[in-house]
């Protein structure tokens, strides 16, 4: 697992090789320490990861800006809902 910031306003969340639920549940730890509106790029390569942290997003209002797959890993890039 690692997280580091990228740039003003983007974060990085690469939970390669995690099977469920520990990238959902490191999503939600880097989405609680990155500020509204700012964007956090997660790479993952479980598919079942993808289904939690999606419902995870919506039911916290957080948006999934883009959705990649390239070579069996996943990244997205979420944004942090304000307020």
């Amino acid at each position: 697992m690692k997280f580091e910031k990228q740039g003003d306003g983007l974060y990085r969340l690469d939970v390669t090789g995690y099977v469920c639920p520990h990238p959902q549940l490191y999503t939600k730890k880097a989405l609680e320490k990155i500020g509204q509106g700012e964007i956090l790029e997660l790479v993952f390569d479980n598919p079942s990861s993808g289904e939690s942290i999606a419902a995870m997003c919506d039911s916290a209002g957080n948006e999934l800006v883009s959705q990649d797959l390239q070579g069996g890993k996943y990244t997205w890039k979420i944004r942090k809902a304000a307020g």
